[in-house]
C-alpha cells in the first residue's frame, strides 16, 4: 500500500487550500483515512479522518474550516482547506488504516500572515 499525495503550498492567511491522496491499491476498501500534521517543533497530530462508512472526526482547531471527503472506489481522500491561519502551516500526512498504519511522504502547507 502506497499513499500519494498531492496539493498544498502557498498561501496568505484567510485563502483556501485541497490537498488529496491517493492509495495506490485499489483491490479493497481503507478503513480509516485522513490526515495528520506535523509543525515545526511539535508532535504530529489529527487533523481529520473519515471512515470508509462516512464517519468523521476533526481536530477542533479545524472544525468548521477544513472538510475531509472521500470515495471509496477510488481509495482516494480529500482535505479541503478554508479560513486558513499562519498556525495551520505544517507538513500534512496523509494516513490510510487497513489492518495497520500506513503514511505518505507529507506535503508542506504554508499560510502567510
Amino acid at each position: 500500500v502506497q499513499l500519494v499525495e498531492s496539493g498544498g503550498g502557498l498561501v496568505q492567511a484567510g485563502g483556501s487550500l485541497r490537498v488529496s491522496c491517493a492509495v495506490s491499491s485499489t483491490a479493497f476498501v481503507i478503513n480509516r483515512l485522513g490526515w495528520y500534521r506535523q509543525a515545526p517543533g511539535k508532535q504530529r497530530e489529527l487533523v481529520a479522518v473519515v471512515s470508509s462508512g462516512g464517519s468523521t472526526n476533526y481536530a477542533d482547531s479545524v472544525k468548521d474550516r477544513f472538510t475531509i471527503s472521500r470515495d471509496n472506489a477510488k481509495n482516494t481522500v480529500w482535505l479541503q482547506m478554508n479560513s486558513l491561519k499562519p498556525e495551520d502551516t505544517a507538513v500534512y500526512y496523509c494516513y490510510a488504516n487497513y489492518y495497520r498504519d500506513y503514511w505518505g511522504q507529507g506535503t508542506q502547507v504554508t499560510v502567510s500572515s
